[in-house]
């Protein structure tokens, strides 16, 4: 693959750094190392304060102040059978909460506490073939569709759907079972066979199977996903579900050139309407220019009814979360909008990015609701040090004058400082 230089090779590394510290994968420190056999100790702590001046959704009072949190702490390791096959696994924790006033789509109340199994795996490597079972996260492309089992509600509006809180912070992210078979290597073609089935009942305890096929150049990845949905607790649109797509993402082989789309389409297993859901997206990177800048542009659409099913937060702030307060608080939520997105995003130290992101919704509906607006976010990412990384984030989101969705028509400032620390 080619090698990325110079201050690119920064701003691509930081925000790679960071996304991957919000979005996924514990610090490992390793405690054995010996003869084939490793074991370490995985640990991830992060910390947000917010602050959003309006409410939604029927929730009382007219803001809210709030904190979320969580540590996870395990174990994973692996041992070599042989030069070319290993058995390999982990098990970890996770303690969350949320405190104040709860989030001001009231997802949560501020009451939340739990701690619980998080990742409970094993697997087994030989050559090109990998197969894992158990309790673990798992994701395909940059998490248009899965993104890990990732929707952490509380006590609020769906208190039967409890996962502990931390709602921003989406503390679990793991299936509660999982059976995965990963083909090929780094490049070339590569592909994952996967059975999940979540026990999240905010996700309808969805059990899904599926294949995802890619071929990994070095001007870009091509991937094409099928998912079949098997099960779904009082959801029969999503009982026999079928969802298809492909995707790219890539430079096409011109170096400061950032392409990516998706387009998948969707039939319901209650024969409602069918549905579809597409992006696409172009950047540009200044490399000989002071700080570096990235300029991005993406439209996204999404039909009625469409069932974005298990999204995330992948590759950075507005992936797939668009807008802070319109994808996690007001609407809408990866379903039923136009969405055109700018992001300017900039790197004036080897530790320190800024960015810009605008969001215009159109044609958006929230639960049959106009959620028509705009929003911009101003953020930044900086790493302190080893072990502590801040990205404090300020919006405003302005719903039309017509928006139907939410208490009130009022421009709603927003706030949040969120704290990696990584051990």
């Amino acid at each position: 693959m080619k090698m990325i230089t110079g201050r690119k090779a920064t701003g691509y590394l930081l925000t790679m750094a960071v996304a991957a510290a919000m979005s996924a994968p514990a610090q490992a420190y390793n405690l054995y190392s010996e003869e084939g056999a490793e074991l370490n100790l995985d640990v991830e702590a992060i910390v947000g304060t917010f602050s959003s001046d309006e409410n939604y959704f029927g929730k009382a009072g007219n803001g809210s102040s709030w904190q979320e949190a969580y540590i996870k702490a395990g174990f994973s390791g692996s041992k070599s059978v042989t030069e070319q096959n290993s058995v390999y696994g982990g098990i970890s924790l996770v303690a969350s909460g949320t405190w104040g006033d709860g989030d001001a789509g009231g997802n949560t109340d501020g009451s939340e506490r739990r701690t619980a199994l998080e990742d409970a795996y094993v697997g087994y490597r030989t050559g090109m073939l990998d197969i894992s079972v158990g309790r673990q996260n798992f994701s395909i492309g940059d998490g248009f569709l899965i993104n890990g089992d990732a929707l952490n509600l509380g006590e609020g509006v769906f208190p039967d759907s409890n996962r502990g809180g931390a709602y921003w912070l989406a503390a679990r992210k793991a299936f509660d079972k999982t059976a995965i078979a990963r083909i090929g290597g780094d490049d070339g073609l590569r592909g994952d066979i996967f059975y999940l089935h979540s026990d999240n009942k905010a996700q309808s305890e969805m059990e899904l199977a599926g294949l995802n096929i890619e071929y990994v150049t070095d001007k870009g990845t091509f991937g094409g996903t099928y998912i079949k949905g098997l099960d779904a607790v009082g959801n029969t649109a999503r009982d026999g579900q079928k969802t298809m797509s492909v995707r790219y993402q890539g430079n096409a082989g011109v170096e400061n050139l950032f392409l990516s789309a998706e387009y998948a389409d969707q039939s319901q297993g209650d024969s409602s309407a069918d549905g579809n859901a597409w992006y696409a997206e172009a950047g540009w990177t200044f490399a000989d220019a002071p700080w570096a800048p990235q300029l991005t542009y993406r439209y996204t659409k999404y039909d009625d009814g469409f069932d974005s099913l298990f999204y995330g937060f992948n590759r950075g702030y507005g992936t797939w979360f668009q807008g802070e307060v319109a994808a996690n608080y007001a609407g809408p939520f990866g379903s039923s909008a136009k969405i055109q997105h700018v992001a300017l995003k900039a790197y004036p130290a080897e530790t320190l990015a800024i960015g810009a992101l605008y969001f215009n919704f159109d044609d958006s509906t929230t639960f049959g609701a106009n959620s028509n607006g705009q929003e911009l976010d101003l953020y930044a990412e900086w790493v302190v040090n080893d072990h502590l990384i801040i990205s404090p984030v300020i919006g405003v989101y302005s719903p039309d004058s017509d928006n139907t969705t939410q208490n009130t028509n009022d421009d709603n400032f927003y706030a949040q400082v969120i704290a990696i620390v990584p051990f």
